[in-house]
């Protein structure tokens, strides 16, 4: 399931943040949150999905999957789709916020490129990626995975971020200041363009 719902084209963009689990990209956004969260002109964004809310990573609004095709039906959401046998969901804010003139950050999804794109005309892609050894440690240490998973989700192969938008790789391998600094360079020069 992926839907899109009424794209609408803004003097705002969205910059929706990518990469394979254990990366940081929860961590980076927290980071930058905690730097710029009283702008009203960034709107970091809170997804709907179909996990319990004491599950770990980012904070999201749980639902169930039932309440989850009601939102979506309502219209709640600006982008959805179903990764990891769970559904996302990207709040309608969002795309408002955009249209009004400001930046919307959301952790993203690399499957769910195409539809995000559709949704929000002017997008920037943050793909955050890490070293194979340090996304091992950082996968086993969140314990939801056993070591087999955590092999096997390795060895996939990653859909490539690139879609056609402006794409910013940011190493998150080392230091977390250094990874964080990065993003808030980025936001700082897209703010004024978008």
């Amino acid at each position: 399931m992926a839907a899109v719902l009424t794209p609408q084209k803004g003097a705002g963009c969205l910059m929706t943040v990518v990469g394979p689990s254990g990366v940081g990209k929860d961590t980076l956004i927290a980071e930058a949150q905690k730097a710029l969260g009283d702008r009203p002109d960034i709107f970091f964004v809170r997804r709907t999905i179909t996990r319990p809310a004491d599950a770990g990573g980012e904070e999201h609004d749980a639902v169930d999957e039932a309440t989850f095709r009601q939102q979506l039906a309502a219209g709640a959401f600006a982008v959805a789709w179903r990764a990891h046998e769970l559904s996302y969901g990207i709040p309608s804010q969002a795309r408002d916020h955009v249209a009004a003139g400001g930046l919307a950050i959301v952790n993203g999804s690399r499957h769910a490129l195409p539809h995000i794109a559709a949704a929000f005309p002017v997008l920037h892609v943050v793909e955050i990626t890490a070293d194979s050894a340090i996304l091992a440690r950082r996968l086993a240490s969140r314990g939801r995975e056993s070591a087999e998973m955590i092999e096997a989700r390795l060895g996939r192969t990653p859909p490539s971020a690139a879609i056609g938008q402006p794409t910013t790789v940011i190493d998150n391998s080392g230091d977390l200041s250094v990874a964080t600094e990065r993003l808030l360079a980025l936001i700082s020069s897209l703010r004024p363009a978008c």
